[in-house]
């Protein structure tokens, strides 16, 4: 997931956020909601924002989904631009990579 960091609130690209699918798989339903109830805010078509209070849970959240082997790897993961720092925190679930211009967060 594109992910980027402003003024200490984390930011999740739109694109790359878990969608909720009533039919869908109950894993990816769960990733959705559990997501979802640690977000500063999870608008329709709005990038999804994290406090830095949440980072510590987002990390296990995102390492026990990983872990589970039912969502794939880039579902899991933070994508920072190589340029960025990524926290600490955040270092077992991030990485960076570079973007082409149609790809930046």
């Amino acid at each position: 997931m594109r992910a980027r960091i402003d003024q200490q609130i984390l930011y999740l690209h739109q694109d790359d956020v878990p969608s909720y699918n009533k039919k869908g798989s109950v894993v990816r339903n769960s990733y959705f909601w559990a997501l979802r109830s640690i977000a500063d805010r999870a608008l329709f078509n709005q990038d999804w924002e994290f406090a830095e209070e949440v980072w510590p849970a987002l990390c296990r959240m995102l390492t026990s989904f990983a872990e589970s082997g039912y969502l794939g790897y880039s579902e899991t993961v933070l994508e920072f631009a190589d340029h960025e720092t990524i926290p600490a925190i955040l270092k077992p679930v991030g990485t960076w990579v570079t973007w082409d211009d149609d790809q930046e967060a």
